[in-house]
């Protein structure tokens, strides 16, 4: 396989197994921290008419969400990679960054979950990742 194509490969699958942990730990995360009564997590409409009813700890998983999506999406999409493994990173961290900014826009969440998902959760964690293969 040519690099480059092994590298779009290589992006398409971190993408992919980056976004199906991030949803995972979203459907998991009200089992583990109980919603607010009547809250429907499982679309966008459901969270719109109850994110006011969120406490602090229900933002727990959607940032470990969005946080371990993008770290182990980057890291896969490293691992399979054979080039330019920083521009990788950086493409992935942002496509799951452009996610974060979407749903910011979509959901009125409190502004300190916004700038601290938005902050932390996405280029850091591309970037961890990325630290983590170069040794």
């Amino acid at each position: 396989m040519k690099t480059t194509t092994r590298n779009i490969v290589a992006v398409i699958i971190g993408l992919f197994i980056g976004g199906l942990l991030n949803g995972f730990i979203i459907s998991i995360s009200g089992s583990i921290i109980s919603l607010p009564k009547g809250v429907d997590n499982t679309t966008i409409e459901g969270l719109q008419k109850a994110i006011h009813l969120f406490e602090p700890k229900h933002f727990i998983f959607p940032f470990l969400a969005h946080a371990s999506g993008t770290f182990v999406g980057v890291f896969i999409a490293l691992l399979i990679s054979k080039t330019k493994k920083m521009y990788l990173a950086i493409i992935v961290s942002v496509v799951f960054l452009i996610g974060g900014i979407s749903m910011v826009v979509q959901l009125n969440a409190p502004m300190w979950f916004n700038i601290m998902d938005l902050v932390g959760a996405y280029i850091p964690m591309g970037l961890i990742a990325y630290k983590l293969l170069k040794k």
